[in-house]
């Protein structure tokens, strides 16, 4: 199955331009009944990295700085990886995310913060997770092989392994003590993985994997129970037939777990095909959806027109047919370069 990938602070890859239209989209399970989640209107806000986000309010890059302060900009989702959250084990570094909330809470702005554990394009000694991590073998090589680009590789945190991922929860919990019912958001990555089983070590399999998706999602709401708590679903390894990615669909619906995910590409049909038409048919029972636009997502071209998509193109997809209220803009959006209207 072909993934498309996006993380901030790695080399971001091209979507492949693929078409479809809505109708042509297999179906989704229907949910079961719930009561409607109004959409209301989608606000935007803007996605970077930690450290580009410090840049900006340093005034390294006025340009963003001033971004930050427009007033059609809601607040600002930094990705924070693992390693910026803790140092030694146990031992949890917060300053700069207490910086970044009183910046934003001073602009009346709001704050998400996405927690990263996979790295794309990058060597297996540099992923970006406490180096105690890497001492144990908690990570493991992940590939991307996408035919509009050179084939890459990345690295993860091994959240199959139970170590791991105990050690990732108490991060999380120690982060929910500090930050619940002050952050608007906590979102974990992607779930489009592919774990290089030529070259692993940690004993992946799919279903590890997924199990500890799955495990993580129910250990984020539980933890957070002010600040909303998202996961983002794109695509899930060796699941063809759609269950598990139902099953986190319906544990999201259950457990009132928001849903977003890293790319915001009306139509595309290897979308259309994966998370995209759960997010329809979930959308009125999940009580948030939040999507992110990239920097591959615009540059893609609208099937509609042969050109890149209009912000209000990818706005009108996501309010109408994801059910999103929150996006979050690359600063490299072509509007975000001109003056609020």
């Amino acid at each position: 199955m072909m993934m498309q990938r996006g993380a901030i602070g790695s080399v971001v890859l091209t979507a492949v331009a693929l078409t479809a239209i809505v109708g042509v989209a297999a179906a989704a399970p229907t949910p079961d009944k719930a009561a409607p989640v109004s959409h209301g209107k989608v606000t935007d806000n803007l996605y970077m990295s930690l450290g580009a986000f410090e840049d900006a309010t340093s005034g390294e890059d006025p340009e963003v700085k001033a971004m930050i302060d427009r007033t059609d900009i809601g607040g600002v989702q930094v990705v924070a990886p693992w390693k910026a959250l803790e140092g030694k084990k146990g031992e949890y570094k917060w300053s700069r995310l207490d910086n970044a909330l009183k910046y934003l809470q001073d602009r009346h702005k709001k704050l998400f913060v996405q927690v990263q554990d996979r790295f794309f394009d990058v060597a297996m000694k540099d992923a970006n997770v406490p180096q105690y991590v890497k001492d144990e073998g908690g990570v493991a090589p992940t590939v991307d092989e996408n035919p509009d680009n050179p084939t890459t590789h990345g690295a993860m945190a091994a959240q199959w392994n139970k170590e791991v991922r105990a050690d990732f929860q108490a991060m999380l919990k120690a982060m929910a003590e500090k930050f619940d019912g002050k952050l608007a958001g906590v979102n974990l990555p992607e779930t489009a993985v592919e774990v290089d089983t030529k070259k692993d070590q940690t004993k992946y399999t799919s279903k590890s994997y997924i199990d500890a998706e799955i495990d993580n999602m129910r250990y984020g709401k539980k933890v957070f129970t002010k600040t909303q708590f998202i996961q983002y679903i794109n695509f899930l390894p060796d699941d063809d037939d759609h269950k598990r990615m139902k099953e986190m669909f319906d544990l999201a619906r259950d457990k009132k777990i928001g849903i977003g995910g890293p790319d915001t590409l009306p139509e595309r049909q290897y979308q259309m095909e994966n998370s995209y038409k759960f997010l329809h048919e979930y959308k009125d029972v999940l009580p948030l959806v939040a999507m992110a636009v990239q920097e591959p997502d615009i540059n893609a071209k609208d099937p509609k027109t042969g050109k890149p998509f209009t912000r209000e193109r990818f706005t009108d997809f996501a309010h109408d047919y994801l059910g999103a209220r929150q996006m979050f803009w690359t600063t490299e959006a072509g509007w975000l370069q001109k003056p609020p209207a």
